[in-house]
Order: structure tokens, then C-alpha cells, then sequence
């Protein structure tokens, strides 16, 4: 019977089997000496870490702290705090010039421009999704800006805008990740990755950027259940009670209003229901909801899925298509 208890774990149980996976995985299969961690102050990377370093020990760990300019203060204080709380070897690196050069600021700029002409020094944006229990309608991202003086406005990208602000703002990923594999080749280290169930399976990530990794510890967990398990080893209570951000735009931005719609506590609870034919009215009552939102919801996780095919996809192979 569908209940808000079918995420529970025991954590503890699901801790020991984590850590045995990651010994296994990174120093048997991978045959590496330790563990590259990107740490952005958030739940899923600082349980990555933490699981990292009981399965490696802290002197096997190495966490990695990349701020570029757009970045929240809290991620770097936080992220260096954790690390602190570890034991572990920490480096800060600052993405921002590698960003500057590759024209990852300008390029964005210059697609942001295409809707809001007077964007320029002191403004700051982000992209959001309509929410999912609004009603019947098109999942559109809308960018919002805020002048210098602090006014918002949401408005319309052109379609090649919003590609290429989407493209400028991936550089992001894929610098970090470039940073980890440098720090990993240089230690004959495994690069962790940090997404969590609902972020792998919807597709939540960059390809070639935060969505490569050699191992991912918890990409079998719902978020709901990283919670569990950090509180199990002892994350601390700041980190626990941030909220999910991106911390990709300049404007403060929650997961739920850039991708997922919803918290995740109830797209957590969403999916599992709509991978074990939980009925939408069901499920609706589970959750507070009408079965047509539920709905939405399904139909919804069925897109995002749609998409990640081609994020989750392997190069593609001649003979594999007919060629050769």
C-alpha cells in the first residue's frame, strides 16, 4: 500500500553497504587510490564525501571546492566546513577566470540580450519552470531578471536564446568536472559523482560535465532518502536544513522552480508511485493532491525521461548503427 513511509531505509544498513561498494569500486575495479569529491555545500555532495572518507579514510579523500563568480558564498563556506568536519584534504579552486576565457559570462550575456536589450553590469537572472499543481500547460522555462535597483521580470527567451543560454551556463559543469579529473589524474584518484535517484533518472545534470563521474555512490537513492542517510552520519544540521539549489544563476534558485516543479519530497514519492503503478487518485490522496495533478506529474516524469535518453546515452559505435 502507497504511504509517505515507502522511502524509509535503514540507514545505518544502507551506509555500510555504500562504503563497501565504494572500497570495492575504487580501489579493486577502478584500481585508484582514492576519491576526487566536488563539493558544492549541498546534501547529495557532502554525503558523497562523507561516505568517501569512512570507506577510504580521510587521507584518501581529496574535496574540491570551485566557486565562479555567480556562485553562492554559503556553497564555499559550507563546502570548506564540511571538509574541515571530515578530516579531509580540501582545494579551492576558482573556475571563474577558465569561465571568463572560454566565453562562457559574454556568451550569456549576449543571450539574455536577445529579450532584455539593457541587461548588463549589476543585473542578475535565473530560468524557471511554472509549477506542475497550476493546471494544464506547457512546460516553458521563463527568465527572470532583476535590475540593479532589485525590480524582477519574467519574460519569454527566443528558442536560440535560450539554447545558447543554456549552452554558456553548461561550461560551468564541464569546467568543474575538467578540474576534478586534472586533481584525479594527478593522484591516481576515482572522480566521485554526487546525483541522487531523482536527479539521474529525470535528468538533472550536464553531460560530459556534474553527470560524469567513475563511481556514483548514491545515484540509487531518492533525495528524501540522502536526508536519511546524512543525518545518519552526522552531516551537519546547516547543510541538512539548506534547501536544494542549483547555485548556477546569479539570482537565488531553488531545484524545484529550475527543473523539478515540485519539492522534492513529493516528486520523491511522485516517481516511486509512478514506477510501481500507484493509481493517480491513490497516490493524489498520499499526497495531498487531485488525481489530475498526479497526473500531470506522471505524464511529466515520462518527458524528463524522454530527454535523459540522450544524457545517459554511450557514444555511439559504427557497427552499433549499421555503418562501418
Amino acid at each position: 500500500m502507497f504511504s509517505r513511509e515507502v522511502l524509509r531505509i535503514d540507514a545505518a544498513k544502507v551506509a555500510d553497504g555504500i562504503e563497501q561498494a565504494i572500497r570495492d569500486q575504487v580501489l579493486v575495479h577502478l584500481k585508484r587510490r582514492g576519491a576526487v569529491v566536488g563539493m558544492s555545500g549541498g546534501i547529495d555532495s557532502s554525503v558523497v564525501a562523507t561516505l568517501c572518507r569512512r570507506a577510504l579514510g580521510p587521507e584518501k579523500v581529496l574535496g574540491l571546492l570551485m566557486p565562479e563568480r555567480d556562485s553562492s558564498g554559503d556553497s564555499l563556506r559550507l563546502g570548506q566546513a564540511l571538509a574541515d568536519h571530515l578530516g579531509i584534504r580540501r582545494e579551492v579552486e576558482d573556475v571563474a577566470p577558465a569561465l571568463e576565457g572560454l566565453g562562457c559570462y559574454a556568451r550569456q550575456l549576449e543571450a539574455i540580450r536577445t529579450a532584455v536589450p539593457e541587461y548588463g553590469e549589476g543585473w542578475r537572472c535565473k530560468l524557471s519552470l511554472p509549477s506542475l499543481l497550476e493546471g494544464e500547460r506547457l512546460s516553458i522555462t521563463t527568465l527572470t531578471v532583476a535590475d540593479p535597483s532589485g525590480r524582477q521580470r519574467r519574460v519569454r527567451l527566443p528558442a536560440a536564446g535560450y539554447l545558447q543560454l543554456v549552452a554558456a551556463t553548461n561550461f560551468k559543469q564541464r569546467v568543474r568536472k575538467m578540474m576534478e579529473y586534472y586533481h584525479a589524474d594527478r593522484l591516481a584518484y576515482a572522480v566521485a559523482g554526487t546525483p541522487n535517484l531523482l536527479e539521474y533518472d529525470q535528468g538533472f545534470f550536464v553531460k560530459q560535465g556534474d553527470g560524469a563521474a567513475d563511481f556514483k555512490p548514491i545515484a540509487h537513492l531518492y533525495k528524501t532518502q540522502v536526508y536519511a542517510l546524512a543525518e545518519h552520519l552526522g552531516v551537519p544540521a546547516e547543510i541538512r536544513g539548506r534547501p536544494p539549489t542549483t547555485d548556477t544563476f546569479s539570482l537565488a534558485q531553488s531545484q524545484e522552480e529550475f527543473y523539478f516543479s515540485l519539492p522534492h519530497r513529493e516528486m520523491d514519492l511522485c516517481l516511486w508511485a509512478h514506477d510501481h503503478a500507484v493509481a493517480p487518485a491513490e497516490a493524489g490522496a498520499v499526497l495531498g493532491l487531485r488525481a489530475e495533478q498526479v497526473e500531470r506529474v506522471y505524464r511529466d516524469i515520462e518527458a524528463k525521461r524522454r530527454v535523459a535518453r540522450y544524457l545517459h546515452a554511450q557514444p555511439l559505435l559504427a557497427g552499433e548503427t549499421g555503418g562501418g
